[in-house]
């Protein structure tokens, strides 16, 4: 089936006009003829294709989360936009500091659909559809386009895919000056622009309904305006490719079972070339068109910048809370749980986890008003997380590496191995866990563990967490200009000057304080 772009509405799917997609509705939405290419073949469905079917099948299950009497009262709540129906918490801007909580809550029980291990869930650019409804007014003659996508984001909880970093191609010089490979504008015309080039790295876009194609404020430079684009596209417009990296999925389950790899066979967010060959926008479509200064202050000021790093932060709560169980379930099989050392580097894993899910209370206890009625998670935890957990994530793999060590490969290759009577009776005895643990879930924790850490899936997270909140240097700036823009370092600087006032050179000012003249008497 293929659906023409001007045609397609993932909202049209729905039984009921005034409730989110259910995943076999989401499923369906997918099947419009995008244009999605692996190992040099275009994919005809990707809700079938062995590359990307267990990933879909997994949002697909965030979707039937929405409508399931046991998860829906945690995830939704009522729609603002006067359609009488229901979303998922974080479809809808916050009005509070209690809703931020009930939003932080909603996030996490949906990541833990995949036990933290999916990022780019709908949700992620939920942050991005609820700052539409909050400041619609940022995008000044594109105001209006921003309400009815609001609206649309919300109401069906269309899921937004986000590539706003130009290919790591020339960053050297100036976008004009890289035309044959950054996005920008063709031509113009009454309906619409035409736009072409391309953009990284697309995480799994090939399970979204939209592009959400922008310029992260650390690559706006030069000065030709063709480049100083915000817009959206369906995914099946004409021209628009995607070109996946491997298939995780497919990989493992071409290889193994799903007892040898339980993640990378269902998780997998594939990342992708994401190519614009003389793209038609119309102008519904767009929100920035020719405005640098528009896109430099995007992040800051609009509200995605807020409202992204409460979602990506609780995410990775849930994936420690995960990995925190699973290192403890390693070291119970190895029989070294309890030595001092290991105990004690389980214990910064738990600190580590510990530390992020209390910079989500941070983020809602002290959230900030903002536009109107709206709230924004508090800076100051937001930046914290965004600095430290591509310190903490690297940090937390080679503590597993560490205390698991042999462990990790002292392992058959896989399942048909124990299904072998003959090579059985051998991993019974030589593969046994510790503290009654029989070989099979020993092996089964130790398969689980390898494939969070050692496989490629393993790998592409640790590089997923490391680059996360984008450059580091950027990050680290971020977090000073904040404290340089809202006077916090001046306090800071006040308390030094402060402390400098006690004393000078002739002792101190302050007489509460005695200058031990008396004890100067015998040594002068």
């Amino acid at each position: 089936m293929s659906i023409r772009p001007q045609d397609y509405r993932p909202e049209d799917y729905r039984a009921e006009s005034n409730r989110p997609l259910t995943g076999e509705e989401y499923l369906a939405s997918l099947r419009d003829g995008r244009e999605i290419y692996i190992d040099g073949q275009r994919i005809e469905d990707v809700t079938t294709h062995p590359a990307f079917r267990n990933s879909a099948a997994t949002v697909a299950k965030l979707y039937d989360a929405l409508h399931d009497p046991e998860t829906k009262e945690k995830l939704c709540c009522e729609t603002d936009t006067g359609n009488g129906g229901y979303t998922h918490k974080f479809f809808r801007y916050a009005r509070s500091k209690d809703e931020l909580r009930e939003q932080r809550d909603a996030i996490a029980e949906w990541a833990r659909i995949s036990y933290g291990w999916m990022g780019r869930t709908p949700d992620y650019k939920a942050a991005f559809g609820s700052s539409l409804g909050a400041f619609p007014e940022f995008y000044g003659k594109f105001e209006d386009n921003a309400r009815r996508w609001y609206k649309r984001i919300q109401e069906s909880c269309l899921y937004l895919n986000h590539a706003i970093v130009n290919p790591p191609i020339d960053r050297d010089k100036s976008a004009d000056q890289v035309r044959d490979v950054y996005v920008h504008v063709e031509r113009e015309t009454d309906e619409g622009i035409y736009v072409s080039g391309a953009k990284v790295v697309a995480t799994n876009s090939a399970l979204t309904h939209y592009n959400f194609i922008a310029q992260g404020s650390a690559q706006v430079i030069g000065n030709d305006t063709d480049f100083a684009l915000m817009f959206l596209t369906p995914m099946n417009t004409k021209g628009v490719k995607l070109i996946s990296r491997g298939s995780y999925e497919m990989n493992s389950s071409r290889v193994g079972e799903p007892f040898d790899y339980p993640l990378s066979s269902r998780f997998d967010e594939n990342d992708a070339i994401l190519i614009f060959d003389n793209v038609f926008v119309p102008w519904e479509n767009v929100l920035v068109y020719r405005d640098f200064d528009k896109l430099r202050s995007w992040f800051p000021v609009a509200g995605f910048g807020r409202l992204f790093p409460m979602q990506g932060c609780v995410r990775l709560c849930v994936k420690l809370d995960f990995l925190a169980g699973l290192l403890e379930k390693a070291l119970e099989c190895t029989g070294v749980v309890d030595f001092r050392g290991v105990s004690a580097d389980l214990g910064e894993v738990v600190a580590w986890r510990n530390m992020f899910w209390s910079l989500t209370d941070s983020m809602y206890a002290e959230a900030e008003p903002w536009q109107e009625d709206a709230y924004l998670p508090n800076v100051a935890a937001l930046q914290s997380y965004r600095v430290f957990a591509p310190t903490a994530y690297p940090k937390i793999m080679n503590i597993i590496q560490q205390t698991a060590a042999s462990g990790l490969i002292y392992m058959p290759s896989g399942a048909k191995d124990l299904k072998n009577p003959e090579l059985d009776k051998y991993l019974a005895q030589y593969c046994r866990g510790s503290r009654g643990i029989d070989h099979v879930d020993r092996i089964k924790i130790m398969k689980l563990l390898w494939d969070a850490v050692g496989t490629e899936f393993g790998g592409r997270h640790e590089l997923y967490e490391i680059n996360y909140a984008g450059s580091a240097e950027e990050v680290r700036m971020q977090c000073l200009r904040w404290a340089r823009n809202t006077g916090a370092m001046a306090e800071m600087s006040a308390l030094v000057e402060k402390c400098m006032s006690d004393y000078d050179i002739e002792g101190w000012n302050d007489p509460a304080y005695n200058n031990g003249e008396d004890l100067k008497k015998g040594f002068m």
